[in-house]
């Protein structure tokens, strides 16, 4: 019995070690030789201690096929996953769960959008992604053994084509800017609401608004409560569920600012930029310097593109943030039974265009769908308001995407870099630059669309010919701001043009408390240094839930009988710090106080609105105008009827709500002494444990306590969602630069450097930018 037990055991670890075996030898090396068909001379791959590579060669299309060996050496599934979401093709590898989500992408047919990409790209930008591309399949190529996501799902991706970079890129447009939300949100909005309503509660300014250029006043904003129309709501009925208002609305988004000369100790600039997207295992980004043709460049990379999305040249740095523009406009479409298959358009009837698409699923038979197109673009898979509409998206239309971007390698100054980004295509970004003589400036890069005859707020239809669009705004009409008197410039999503400015860019802009805290910390400091920014970087002051912290200890100050519930909220709320630190004390108090309030207030407006759309939810960023406005004004007829337009009682019953519902969220502590780091833990996941769960004790980090938060801090970090990397560069002084970002450079769970940059970020330690060599080189030479 002992015997058939031993023989047991021993099948299981020669079992285990076969696996591991395979495991270890699809680490992939560091060192030694390779060759790549295509390259023009020797190119040579010099890495530091975290294996971040320094990638020297004859010219730009050697690095970038070098760069795509790397990219596929280190991270060769996230660029499979990412090439597949885009195209719509998860099916094929994880069956039907992702059917629904392939099912939506093919709308969009970013396949077809590729390739028009690529045919519309001038040469030298079709040389790069085909360079890139072959770099990515001489890995394929050489390697037998692929990373162990491959060996679970036991297949082997098919080689990279040049427009599969192209698809990587249109997934960044679609994260960043590609979805029908608001615009659905706001056509509900204004089927249900009287307009004098919507327009107070869809503002496009807040109390912390920070206007770069084109005047103060902003386009959209009622300065008085609509009181007849609130009161003419109905009754809201039942309870809504909850998350119902989307308070905290973390939109995919970021900070960046530049310090000029003058405001410096030695008169450098410097950049310094954290970009806010998704966090998982790896990390979006990859850190790589590129050396060619006298030039240097160097930051953070996205797997499956050649080139690098922010850092700097040598001569000048850069940094990005969302523009958070109105890109979309979904095309009421007109039909009727007199002319079946046909939607009315400014030259008649017209038959929708169809396509037939096949989904291969894992494990079932193949899925067919039918999509239709028209003139403004492909139908939405989702009625509005009972009508088929037509996404008209910039990222659609031909010339909206290019790799314009690249070309910043050869910028001298700040005045070159603005009218190089001015000319990029690609997902709209604001953009602060850097120099090396002292000199900072902004613009946007990006195409951006010229409504005719209405501003793309909500949807209507085109088929009159008096509304739409007139191509894009021109490069040489997009704003721009250099060397302002102040000494900085900043932005954070917010909305950064006042009136003035002649074209509409958005809507729902971001809430301004982020840029107006980064502006309020650069405007009170002089000689500001690398550390000064990094440290701005991890503010987690939150004045924005000021007001709500006051508003609460003002209605209990004027209560004499408090139940055990209020008292413990005084308690919490009094011993708050005003930051969103780990340690602090009431911070998760007010925050979740802030979220049930806006539920509450607002109850009866989802309430009218989910008549029209069961689904709709309220998500406005800019919802902290007429919140803060009706808590101050109370106005009658807002509230449940069982209030009796009772403020004070409803603000008492938040309290308790909020109290009990972290006290059973949270029951092994008391809600006045709950931290932060306590309600808001951070885990970074790889995408596998999301379907195997028990692989996350090897595949995910360990949930950590953090500073920050979703929305109103200037280090947003939240759960899933935070900065993807700090960078702080002075063109001038490489050597004092700081970059942090999650988990480390490797894919591969196996590698030394697949977390060894977690506790710079983590911790928010002054990494340096660029660490020393470590010995041996990877050489790379023609075949």
């Amino acid at each position: 019995m002992k015997t058939a037990g031993f023989s047991i055991f021993g099948l299981i670890l020669a079992i285990a070690a076969v696996v591991y075996g395979l495991l270890a030898a699809s680490l992939p090396n560091q060192d030694g030789e390779i060759r790549l068909s295509g390259l023009s001379a020797e190119a040579t791959v010099r890495s530091d201690e975290l294996a971040i590579p320094t990638i020297a060669a004859r010219n730009r299309d050697d690095a970038f096929r070098v760069l795509g060996f790397l990219h596929a050496r280190d991270r060769l599934f996230q660029m499979e996953l990412m090439r597949r979401k885009s195209a719509g093709r998860l099916a094929e590898l994880f069956g039907d769960s992702a059917l629904a989500l392939d099912r939506k992408q093919r709308v969009f047919g970013f396949e077809r959008v590729a390739g028009q990409i690529f045919a519309d790209m001038p040469e030298t930008q079709r040389s790069a992604l085909q360079a890139y591309a072959a770099g990515v399949n001489a890995y394929l190529t050489r390697t037998t053994i692929l990373a162990p996501e491959f060996l679970a799902l036991r297949f082997r991706p098919q080689p990279w084509r040049p427009e599969d970079s192209l698809l990587v890129v249109l997934a960044m447009f679609q994260t960043l800017n590609g979805y029908e939300q608001d615009e659905r949100m706001a056509s509900v909005m204004a089927k249900a609401l009287p307009a004098d309503l919507l327009t107070f509660l869809t503002p496009d300014t807040d109390l912390y608004a920070t206007v770069l250029i084109g005047g103060d006043r902003p386009r959209r904003y009622s300065p008085s409560i609509p009181r007849r129309a609130l009161a003419g709501l109905p009754a809201a009925g039942t309870q809504l569920a909850r998350n119902s208002v989307d308070a905290d609305n973390a939109v995919a988004g970021s900070n960046n600012w530049a310090v000029s000369g003058r405001k410096t100790a030695d008169g450098r600039a410097i950049v310094a930029n954290d970009m806010h997207l998704a966090l998982g295992l790896p990390n979006i980004w990859y850190r790589a310097e590129l050396q060619y043709q006298g030039r240097q460049v160097a930051g953070v990379t996205l797997p499956g593109v050649p080139g690098v999305i922010v850092g700097g040249n040598g001569r000048v740095a850069w940094g990005f943030t969302n523009v958070t523009a109105d890109l979309f406009d979904l095309v009421s479409l007109e039909t009727d039974a007199d002319h079946p298959g046909a939607y009315r358009t400014p030259q008649g009837w017209q038959p929708f265009a169809s396509r037939r698409e096949t989904i291969k699923v894992k494990g079932q038979p193949d899925t067919d769908i039918e999509l239709r197109d028209t003139i403004w673009g492909p139908v939405s898979d989702q009625p509005l308001l009972g009508k088929p509409v037509a996404i008209k998206w910039t990222a659609l239309e031909r010339h909206g995407v290019d790799l314009g971007l690249l070309d910043l390698d050869a910028a001298a100054n700040v005045d070159q870099a603005l009218t190089l980004i001015n000319q990029a295509g690609g997902p709209p970004q604001n953009v602060v630059f850097a120099d090396a003589d002292g000199h900072i400036g902004w613009t946007y890069m990006g195409r951006f669309p010229k409504r005719s005859g209405f501003d793309g707020l909500i949807s209507r239809s085109w088929a009159d010919g008096d509304i739409g669009w007139q191509g894009f705004i021109p490069p040489e009409q997009l704003p721009r701001l250099n060397n302002p008197e102040q000494g900085f410039i900043a932005t954070a999503n917010n909305r950064t043009l006042g009136a003035d400015y002649p074209h509409v860019i958005g809507h729902n802009w971001a809430q301004g408390y982020r840029a107006y805290r980064i502006t309020e910390l650069l405007r009170e400091k002089d000689r500001i240094d690398e550390r000064d920014m990094l440290a701005i970087q991890l503010d987690s002051r939150a004045g924005a839930l000021d007001f709500y912290r006051q508003l609460a200890l003002d209605e209990l100050r004027n209560l004499s009988d408090k139940d055990g519930d209020l008292q413990s909220a005084e308690r919490a709320l009094q011993a708050w710090d005003g930051r969103m630190n780990a340690a602090s004390v009431g911070a998760a108090v007010v925050n979740e106080f802030r979220k049930r309030l806006a539920e509450t207030v607002f109850a009866k407006i989802v309430a009218a609105c989910r008549v029209y759309d069961p689904e709709f939810r309220y998500a406005w960023r800019a919802m902290e105008t007429p919140l803060r406005q009706l808590l101050t004004e109370r106005p009658p007829g807002l509230l449940a009827e069982s209030y009796r337009d009772d403020w004070s009682a409803m603000i008492a019953d938040t309290l308790r709500e909020t109290v009990r519902a972290l006290r059973q969220q949270y029951p092994r502590t008391a809600p006045d002494r709950l931290t932060w780091g306590e309600a808001h833990a951070i885990g970074l996941q790889h995408p596998f444990t999301k379907a195997m769960p028990q692989l996350a004790a090897v595949l995910n980090l360990p949930a950590f306590a953090s500073d920050g938060c979703a929305s109103v801090c200037v280090r947003v970090m939240d759960n899933a969602h935070g900065a993807s990397e700090r960078l702080v560069l002075s063109p001038a002084h490489p050597e004092d630069a700081i970059l942090q970002m999650p988990g480390g450079q490797s894919g591969h769970f196996l590698s030394a450097h697949y977390r060894d940059q977690q506790a710079f970020w983590q911790n928010g330690q002054a990494a340096a930018m660029f660490g020393p060599a470590r010995p041996g080189v990877l050489e790379v030479l023609p075949e």
